[in-house]
């Protein structure tokens, strides 16, 4: 497996693995229950991961010649 994929699986494993260890109500961070700012702190790092992935990706990285 490529650390790529390795990579890609992180969110899939922050959000629903974590869910289990933050299941709790207080503290609020940021005015929301912990488990909700858990949620919406990994929606916001899957789009950073993903910005991540399409850079490192080989596919992305044609060179055009004119």
């Amino acid at each position: 497996m490529k650390p790529i994929h390795l990579l890609g699986a992180l969110p899939f494993i922050g959000i629903i693995g974590g869910i289990f260890f933050v299941n709790r109500v207080t503290p609020y961070v940021l005015g929301m229950p912990f488990n909700l700012f858990w949620l919406v702190m990994w929606v916001v790092l899957i789009s950073a991961t993903m910005a991540v992935i399409y850079r490192l990706d080989p596919a992305n990285r044609e060179e055009h010649t004119s």
